[in-house]
């Protein structure tokens, strides 16, 4: 399959090819580059890796976003 890169460098993955390996809008995924190839593949959150692990009373609604500022306030 060919797909052709846009003005502001999008690309248009083929339905087939997002059928295939489930990605939907809202997934995360990671894009790595090996070589002259970029490699697209489906990411899993922090929230989605973590959920059920800890007891807590309320999650926070973007957990991912909370995990980010966590380790930027770890490192200073």
């Amino acid at each position: 399959m060919i797909s052709k890169v846009d003005e502001k460098g999008r690309i248009l993955i083929p339905k087939k090819v997002r059928d295939s390996v489930n990605l939907s809008e809202g997934t995360l995924v990671s894009i790595s580059v090996e070589g002259n190839a970029i490699i697209i593949r489906k990411a899993e959150s922090a929230a989605d890796r973590y959920y059920g692990r800890f007891k807590v009373k309320r999650w926070p609604e973007d957990l991912d976003e909370v995990l980010k500022k966590e380790v930027v306030r770890w490192s200073d």
